[in-house]
């Protein structure tokens, strides 16, 4: 047992306690006993070779005691230049000769000037900053809460000065309690039920066969890696009435960092700098400029020269960067408890819902591949593919005025294969499923969310009553009324005011959809007007390929566009938000995150609505067609449909924007750190080697984004948007959101541990609003695919062709065979001559047949030109119509149902979770009481042993 390992308690005499203390110069040292032992079956020879060890280290106590009342804590005027710090070899120099812990302490900058303290929190500030006074009274009243404090300069600027904070156990305790900061008091013991001997016999031999087997590659493993064993304890809010029924071996270790740092800041906001009501909080002081950051510290490098498999990990952050972050354990399953623990509940939370979220697309991503694959292996056997490839004598109208020539149909050939890859029979069926997807995905979310939330004492815990925002309070402080909740008076915002607010702030986020309308109404005008120029350029290969060209340049300015708007809606967004004046950080958080979501999704998407719907729909037939601004010939869809240019646009828009993501998440904040470290290298000189204190290294690193997580968690639901909404169109978009977020992951993992400053450990139950939002986009993903299948694809008219009008109408047959002369049915013939002089082409089509053509053709269902009404719909138009109609209502509702039912099937809560959490609960309930009686017991014992009275106690 080592001195550093037992509790510091006051105490009075020099008593040896059979049951477990020592007391030393006034202080009780507590030995710890097994928690299920009873206090009879302690071992007291065990306990003598405990203190006769301890002995040696009586010294170093006491050093720890006389440290309790240094003043070089307090002091705010002992300011240390700051020294360089020793490199682990200096460290092991030191081991070597013997210098004790505290002296090695002071080489790592984790510890104050002593080695004892550890740092639980940095505050940072300029001596040049005029906001002295704020800042004095401050830190006044930081020490008049109990901290201890110490000021170091930066080796780099002398005008930066670090604060340097620790909480001594005192005021752990006693904010802990009041925080209800929930801590181990008991190890579990886990109820099995009762197993038949037939099914216990089973169990032994398939486990017997399981070890024959290898062991699963993606679990990480903890033979090699002991430090990823967890203790399996029950929690109750701590008490420092009760702290006899908590496992405490060592009294600075009881509290973890990262509940230690979110103490800290939890008293930090409560303190005041000036007098007045809201002059109060450590957010002020950082918006004011009195202060230029506050963070908790990381713990040590992330790296080591030694192996973790043959020397362990040197800290947390080493090993969370050895089996989470590094690169070679990509296919690992995620250390969740040990992000949890170190980075706290909120941010576990995003990697656990972004790992499940990861894990679901694989049966997504396999299915997708399979509907793209079908469409291969079917492809030389697709009727309308054929047709298609042999349609050299149906000569096609131009796709635009003047410039565009006629063209052969089977010089589409590629195309229509390209678009039977994605337009085939599995089509619908994928869509089907993909509905069904996001359903289970939610529901089976919802039921992980409440196994982690158990699992680390999330599913009792309720958030405190937010502070008004600074914002708040300034604009409405001379209007007050009473919090329903505290009692206590705060600013009212008066009902007129709110409204008029939102009124304006709803007037801005319409203003800026139509902005992104009128983005989309440019690409639109680009697309017309492209489309002839490159059908008259000089290289043949733009020359045919016109509409291909004009697409993927379109789609490439739209992503352009797409960035630059970004950067104006969020500006835009953080305005308005800040109009509305939300009461609370909460509020404001959720306004702006639904306002960025809005922006950002129509933005992103709305290029990609107009070609689904739109494209080709609305253009009319050659010789009355319509125009835009009575100028412009609206484009038309490729002879082989608008499937392909929605394939495109997703495709490029999905590439582009997570490559863009992924640069910008970890190459900005690479490039910025490496730029920092070259200003360094060229301040001190490149030949000098500096090793710097934890906390300097963590100043120059990037501080966290200023919203939290919300870009993390905005790129990954616009993205299941895109996996999602438009899936029909595109059945390869779950594989490429599988292998993003493989990569994203790790991505993020590197960033957190290496390139960010650490971020104070938040706790949450869910991931907040994203919620609603991922249940709205599966809402609208089930519409917009059914108007995908029946308006974009052809699925719906080759259903109709091949019942009503094909070789097998009336047989009750959709085979191959039936889809003969399918072609042909499906495009109109039109009269050259009846074109209009601004549409009538430069060539007169005496290249493909030696004399000048007198007709070409179309895609569309119209009557010839010779019929009663010339160019009016036929009755095949109305068919079709009718069951594009038909089959959205029928899709929707059945995909609604299945949705519904679903959710109901699924239950939100584990069955074998509730039971255990109702034994947790039974078993707390019978600890708790058996160790009030038991103290009480003793308590009774110890009274009739000294003699003294007692009447009517209990027990």
């Amino acid at each position: 047992m080592e001195a550093s390992s037992s509790g510091i308690t006051n105490g009075k005499t020099k008593v040896f306690h059979p049951e477990g203390g020592v007391d030393l110069q006034g202080y009780q040292l507590d030995m710890q006993i097994l928690p299920d032992g009873p206090k009879s079956d302690v071992d007291f020879s065990e306990i003598l070779n405990a203190i006769q060890e301890m002995a040696k280290d009586v010294n170093i106590l006491f050093d720890e005691l006389e440290a309790v009342g240094s003043p070089c804590k307090d002091d705010d005027s002992l300011l240390h230049p700051g020294n360089l710090t020793s490199t682990s070899d200096d460290a092991s120099r030191l081991e070597a000769r013997g210098e004790t812990v505290p002296e090695r302490n002071k080489s790592n900058g984790l510890y104050f000037r002593d080695g004892k303290c550890r740092i639980d929190y940095i505050l940072v500030y300029r001596k040049s900053n005029p906001q002295t006074e704020k800042r004095e009274v401050f830190e006044r009243n930081i020490r008049a809460e109990g901290l201890q404090m110490e000021k170091e300069s930066s080796l780099i600027n002398s005008d930066i000065i670090f604060v340097k904070l620790h909480a001594p156990w005192e005021v752990l305790g006693r904010y802990a309690e009041q925080m209800n900061v929930r801590m181990p008091f008991r190890r579990k013991i886990y109820y099995l039920p009762r197993r038949y001997k037939f099914m216990s016999r089973i169990d032994k031999q398939i486990s017997r066969f399981r070890r024959w087997l290898p062991k699963k590659p993606m679990r990480l493993d903890k033979e090699t890696l002991p430090d990823l064993e967890e203790n399996d304890c029950y929690t109750a809010p701590f008490s420092q009435q009760r702290i006899h029924h908590f496992i405490i071996h060592n009294k600075e270790t009881f509290f973890n960092n990262a509940t230690r740092s979110r103490i800290v800041h939890h008293i930090l906001q409560r303190i005041k700098y000036e007098e007045g009501k809201n002059k109060i909080g450590l957010n002020r002081l950082l918006t004011n400029g009195s202060y230029e950051a506050a963070f908790p510290l990381h713990e040590g490098s992330y790296r080591s020269k030694n192996s973790i498999r043959t020397h362990g990990a040197e800290n947390h952050r080493h090993l969370l960067y050895e089996c989470w972050a590094s690169w070679g354990v990509w296919y690992k399953y995620q250390p969740l408890d040990l992000v949890r623990r170190y980075f706290g509940e909120k941010i576990g939370l995003y990697f656990a819902w972004l790992g499940w979220y990861t894990g679901m697309l694989f049966p997504a991503a396999f299915i997708g591949l399979f509907v793209f694959l079908y469409g291969v292996t079917t492809l030389d056997h697709s009727q309308v593919s054929k047709e298609v490839c042999q349609a050299t004598d149906i000569i096609m109208c131009p796709v635009c005025d003047k410039y565009c020539p006629f063209m052969r149909l089977s010089d589409s050939c590629v195309y229509a294969k390209v678009t039977h890859l994605f337009d085939n029979g599995a089509t619908v069926f994928f869509a089907v499923f993909m509905a069904v997807w996001a359903t289970v995905f939610l529901e089976f979310w919802k039921r992980r969310r409440a196994v982690i939330a158990y699992d680390w004492d999330l599913i009792d815990w309720e958030e405190e009553e937010e502070e008004i925002r600074p914002q708040f309070e300034a604009k409405y402080s001379k209007k007050e009324r009473m919090n329903p909740i505290s009692g206590k008076p705060e600013p009212y915002q008066a009902f007129t005011d709110k409204c008029s607010r939102l009124i304006v702030s709803a007037s801005g986020i319409f203003f800026m959809i139509c902005v992104v309308i009128a983005a989309v109404f440019g690409i639109v005008i680009y697309r017309v007007v492209t489309v002839s120029t490159f059908a008259a350029f000089k290289w043949a290969l733009i020359r045919n390929n016109s509409q291909v060209a004009t697409t993927g340049t379109a789609v490439c300015i739209n992503f352009c566009i797409i960035m630059l708007l970004n950067v104006l809606y969020e500006k835009v967004a953080l305005l308005l938000t800040n109009l509305e004046q939300p009461r609370t950080e909460s509020e404001w958080e959720n306004s702006f995150t639904l306002k960025m979501f809005l922006f950002q999704f129509v933005n992103l998407n709305s290029s990609t609505f107009y070609i689904a719907f739109f494209l080709g729909r609305f253009t009319g037939h050659p010789g009355a067609y319509l125009r835009l601004i009575n100028r412009w010939r609206l484009e038309e869809c490729h002879p082989s449909g608008c499937l392909i240019d929605l394939c495109m646009q997703m495709g490029i828009i999905m590439v582009l924007k997570q490559t863009w993501n992924n640069f910008m998440e970890l190459g900005y904040p690479l490039i910025q750190n490496w730029w920092t470290r070259r200003k360094v290298r060229q301040e001190h000189g490149p030949e000098r080697k500096i090793s710097f204190p934890q906390w300097e290294k963590d100043y120059n690193l990037q501080p966290m984004n200023a919203y939290g997580l919300f870009d993390e968690y905005l790129e990954m639901i616009l993205q299941f948007g895109f996996t999602t909404i438009f899936v029909a169109a595109f059945p390869l978009a779950p594989l490429l959101a599988l292998l993003n977020n493989i990569i994203e992951i790790r991505l993020d993992a590197y960033k957190f541990v290496t390139q960010w400053r650490r971020p104070l450990a938040s706790r949450a139950k869910d991931i907040g609003i994203w919620y609603g939002i991922l249940e709205g986009i599966g809402i609208l993903s089930v519409i917009t695919n059914a108007f995908v299948i029946a308006i974009t694809s052809d699925f719906i008219p080759r259903l109709v062709y091949a019942y009503k009008y094909g070789p097998c109408a009336g047989q009750g047959e959709a085979g191959q065979k039936c889809m003969v002369g399918y072609v042909n049915a499906s495009l109109s013939v039109f009269q050259i001559s009846d074109f209009e002089n601004r549409s009538e082409p430069e060539s007169d089509g005496s290249e493909f047949s030696g004399t000048p053509l007198k007709y070409c053709r179309y895609r569309d269902y119209r009557d010839p030109p010779h019929s009663l009404v010339p160019y009016g719909y036929t009755l095949q138009f109305w068919h079709v119509l009718a069951a594009r109609l038909a089959f959205i209502i029928v899709f929707e509702h059945l995909v609604f149902c299945i949705k519904h039912l679903i959710s109901y099937l699924i239950p939100d809560l584990p069955k074998d979770l509730r039971d255990r959490m109702r034994r947790e609960k039974y078993l707390i309930q019978e600890m708790m009481y058996e160790a009030e009686l038991e103290r009480l017991q003793k308590e009774r014992k110890e009274r009739k042993k000294n003699g003294k009275a007692h009447h009517n106690e209990w027990p």
